[in-house]
């Protein structure tokens, strides 16, 4: 597996450790990580510290992010695809859409290749999450 997904992999374990959502994302430019986070939305008390909101944030202000790729553990949603579309990022790659299809047609007509990994391992830890915690899961989807 690709070392940029096994440390999104590593950040979404860290989120569910601290009790969240086991959610996690790197930024990469140039084959170095620029910016990592996790969801963070029940340690913060943020409706929208999802995991790709808390990496961008904490790649700060970058210039342009079109030569940068966005990994992440799980399909990003509309809030997640409306940053990358925004901010240009033109290659997103998600572990898996089994559990939350996302956003991938948004992002894909607004010319972001997504490719999705569909691995087993952050399938399992999701639906595991999904499982054990419905009603953080289900506030997380918005629902």
């Amino acid at each position: 597996m690709d070392q940029f997904m096994n440390e999104a992999i590593a950040e979404a374990k860290k989120g569910q450790a601290h009790g969240g959502i086991p959610i996690g994302s790197v930024l990469v430019r140039e084959g170095v990580v620029i910016g990592r986070g996790h969801n963070k939305r029940v340690q913060k008390n943020d409706p929208i510290l999802h995991a790709e909101i808390d990496c961008l944030r904490n790649a700060g202000r970058i210039g342009s992010y079109k030569n940068t790729v966005l990994y992440s553990t799980l399909m990003p949603c509309y809030l997640c695809a409306g940053a990358v579309v925004q901010f240009g990022i033109k290659k997103v790659i998600a572990a898996e859409s089994s559990n939350f299809a996302g956003a991938s047609e948004f992002m894909t007509a607004h010319g972001v290749e997504v490719v999705d990994l569909d691995l087993d391992s952050c399938k399992q830890m999701m639906s595991k999450f999904i499982h054990d915690q419905q009603h953080l899961w289900l506030e997380d989807i918005g629902q």
